[in-house]
């Protein structure tokens, strides 16, 4: 009861993962792009870069898994 709680690190000196398009394999430095479609499949996240997301937008919509695309 004597210890102090811990406190979080301020988010300014966090560095975000880079992120990799489960599709194509195309890196984003510095965290996810807005433009990035985010979908769950397996109960893991995965994200998809904007011309693969585009390029296979009606299988999306679908809610196909990317294995079916």
């Amino acid at each position: 009861m004597d210890q102090p709680t811990p406190q979080p690190e301020p988010s300014g000196s966090e560095a975000q993962p880079a992120v990799v398009c489960a599709r194509c394999g195309t890196q984003s430095p510095g965290g996810i792009p807005p433009t990035w479609t985010c979908s769950v499949e397996n109960g893991t996240r995965e994200y998809f870069c904007v011309a693969c997301a585009r390029a296979n937008l009606r299988a999306i919509e679908g809610r196909l898994d990317s294995s079916w695309w």
